[in-house]
């Protein structure tokens, strides 16, 4: 939005002042005239019926009165005071109840003067009273309100404290609203308005505050959510144009010897069809000419990893190396022993660096790595280190993307100045079609959506408290047959110390009940030395131990096949994609593995929701559906590190459809005007620079 209207301090307003002026700018981030119009209601309320106090019943939501005072009277103590107003038409009569601002109230009201009351009815002792409600004297104004649909916005009890509850910031918004006339400039071209039917901008914001009707409200809420949606998908598509434009790709036209003994000699099992398609489309990318910027999405042991080294092999066939990074190095250490094995027969050299990497193997590593004696380096955020330098880098695979930063992706760029190499981005959290389009929407995407043949799904149940021991009769079943267990207690920041508490009594708990030499546990904690972390992992992968107490540390990546398992304690206390990630953690090997969601018998409706989902079904896409409608977006992503989910009105678990639309909106115009150059787009041009401003510019970022 431009135009030095909407730029105005929010503090010329009349009505806000100084005082709520800087109350407005920490609690709702409301700067100018154009924040406020765009601080939108989150709900309406029906004002168009007026009800009779006879017609007053139990499951109505909210009544809109008018009638009479008829009498008024304190109760109670000076701490405990209560405001009680006897309120008629001619119906029959009703007790209004403050129990707040008590003197407050009663100076404003006058008997015998006629009101309008709008407030929740409440049953108590047989008859009706309706607490705290909102009560204005008629006047032209509130009756014509009356008639209307009435918007409620969110508030908080800083601005409530100066009279700034949903009643006032309407009061804000109706004196803003009453000059916007003539002064909203348009954001969309004429022709996307005529193509979609859209309202103009500021019609669009009169009726999202002041709707004159639900026809018109629904008009309003899709012309502002296309709005949104269509520059999040500009910026995200623009960017891709520009990184097409200004950086060549590597041409890798070589299917070669590398890949192909590979796949006809090495391969441990038959690719699925989901790993084929993919392959064909990584290939198609890579000898296209063009960078291959792609988000590769796939469950927990779908076969990523063998995709990512198929991918490495054709980069090698061309005269290329090879970089994988991982977010941790226990995963690092993992990726590097599953390659080895699956290349030792053939002649292809790898090379593993982390931060607990000796100088001198790190040394002979660096050398190998710049005499391109080295065709596949893995590592974590230690390749990201200056004197890090390849002969030829043509393709990053960076693992558990939600990880690194976009800063940090940018400098593996730099490793190869001449010719960007090739960017693979892997995911192992399904990410909701909306949201990986809104998160990753200049990343081209593919989804490995099929598990490898043998793999048996995850019996997964749900247990309370009180049935501890017959769980722990199961894991002896299971240790002795030769299985290993997870045991996983929730740590939740605010409250560490107490987390930590529940981690060592439970660790004590289990070695009691499963007392040495019979068994050995183990435990691990974010809290512990990496070295400490690194040497108990390694006794659980060696057998040592058959049992692992953790907290959510082991989330990422660890790979026991042995571990046939996984106990989740205080399950309610988890998010859904965290409990999947758990539950992936077992089901690696051939054996039957199992999970099991230990609760208090209290859970709540949507922890409850949640574990019946966890018990439903093992799909991690269906999962991630679920977990986009129960907690929105900005949680999901993880750290924001795009900064791009900041959404003022659309929803992206319900609004898929208008984002599909105006993504497909945004490529027609980007593909007829690149560089919004035509006249007939000016608009869009204007409002696409205004709200790029002061936006650090990756697009050299993948």
């Amino acid at each position: 939005m431009s135009g030095s209207f909407l730029e105005t301090p929010i503090s010329y307003l009349k009505g806000v002042g100084p005082t709520r002026a800087e109350l407005l700018q920490k609690e709702l981030q409301v700067f100018t005239f154009g924040d406020l119009l765009t601080l939108y209601p989150f709900r309406y309320v029906d004002r168009t019926k007026f009800y009779k106090v006879k017609e007053i019943k139990d499951d109505l939501p909210h009544v809109q009165l008018r009638g009479k005072i008829m009498g008024m009277r304190t109760e109670g103590k000076s701490r405990a005071q209560r405001l009680v107003v006897n309120f008629a038409d001619e119906s029959g009569s009703v007790e209004l109840v403050w129990f707040q601002g008590v003197k407050w109230i009663a100076e404003k009201l006058k008997r015998g003067t006629e009101y309008i009351v709008f407030g929740k009815p409440n049953l108590y002792k047989n008859s009706f009273n309706i607490p705290h409600p909102e009560i204005e004297e008629i006047s032209e104004e509130n009756t014509r309100l009356a008639s209307a649909l009435q918007s409620v916005y969110n508030s908080t009890e800083k601005l409530k404290s100066k009279g700034l509850d949903s009643r006032g910031i309407w009061r804000l918004q109706k004196a803003l609203v009453e000059q916007i006339k003539g002064k909203i400039p348009e954001t969309l071209s004429d022709h996307l308005l005529s193509q979609f039917k859209m309202l103009n901008r500021e019609e669009a914001i009169r009726n999202i505050h002041f709707p004159g009707n639900p026809e018109l409200l629904e008009r309003a809420r899709f012309r502002l959510k296309f709005e949104e949606l269509f520059f999040i998908q500009m910026k995200l598509l623009r960017l891709k144009l520009i990184r097409q434009k200004n950086y060549k790709g590597l041409e890798f036209t070589k299917v070669g010897e590398a890949f192909n003994d590979f796949y006809n000699q090495h391969l441990p099992f038959p690719l699925t069809n989901a790993q084929k398609r993919v392959v064909k489309e990584i290939r198609t990318d890579i000898g296209s000419g063009k960078q291959m910027n792609r988000l590769l999405q796939g469950d927990v042991g779908s076969g990523k990893t063998v995709v990512a080294l198929m991918t490495a092999l054709i980069a090698i066939d061309n005269g290329y190396q090879a970089c994988i990074m991982a977010p941790t190095e226990i995963l690092a250490n993992q990726h590097f022993e599953t390659l080895s094995e699956l290349l030792r027969e053939m002649d292809i050299k790898i090379g593993l660096l982390t931060g607990s990497s000796k100088s001198k193997a790190r040394k002979a590593l660096h050398e190998q790595l710049q005499n391109g004696a080295m065709n596949i380096v893995i590592g974590t955020h230690a390749l990201l280190e200056e004197d890090v330098k390849f002969k030829n880098l043509g393709l990053v695979v960076i693992d558990e993307q939600h990880r690194f930063g976009v800063g940090q992706r940018a400098l593996l760029w730099k490793k190869n100045e001449q010719n960007v190499p090739h960017i693979l981005v892997m995911t192992a959290t399904p990410i909701p079609r909306t949201l990986a389009m809104t998160l990753y929407g200049d990343l081209d995407v593919s989804v490995i959506d099929e598990m490898p043949p043998g793999r048996k799904p995850i019996n997964t149940s749900h247990r309370y408290d009180s049935q501890r021991l017959r769980v722990f009769g199961f894991i002896k079943e299971q240790i002795k047959l030769g299985r290993q267990v997870y045991i996983v207690y929730p740590l939740i920041d605010e409250s560490e110390k107490l987390d930590l508490k529940n981690l060592y009594d439970g660790y004590e708990s289990i070695c009691r009940d499963f007392p040495e030499p019979e068994y050995r546990v183990s435990i691990v904690h974010g809290k512990m030395k990496s070295a400490d972390k690194d040497f108990e992992m390694k006794r659980f992968l060696k057998k040592e131990t058959q049992i692992m107490v953790a907290t959510t540390v082991i989330e990422v990546g660890v790979n026991v096949p042995n571990a046939s398992v996984m106990v989740i304690e205080s399950a309610e206390r988890f998010g859904l994609s965290q409990l999947h990630q758990l539950r992936g953690r077992v089901g690696r090997g051939a054996d039957q593995s199992y999970c099991i969601l230990l609760t208090s018998f209290k859970v709540s409706a949507e922890a409850r929701l949640r574990i019946d989902t966890m018990c439903r079904t093992n799909d991690g896409f269906e999962i991630a559906e679920t977990d986009l409608k129960l907690r929105g977006p900005g949680d999901l992503a993880g750290t924001q590190q795009s900064g791009i989910i900041d959404l003022k009105i659309s929803d992206l678990a319900k609004d898929g459809q208008i984002l599909q639309t105006a993504r497909a909106a945004a490529i027609e115009l980007l593909t007829a005007d690149p560089d919004l150059s035509l006249p007939g787009n000016k608009n869009i041009q204007l409002q696409y620079q205004f709200l790029n401003l002061n936006r650090p510019n990756w697009s050299r970022i993948s």
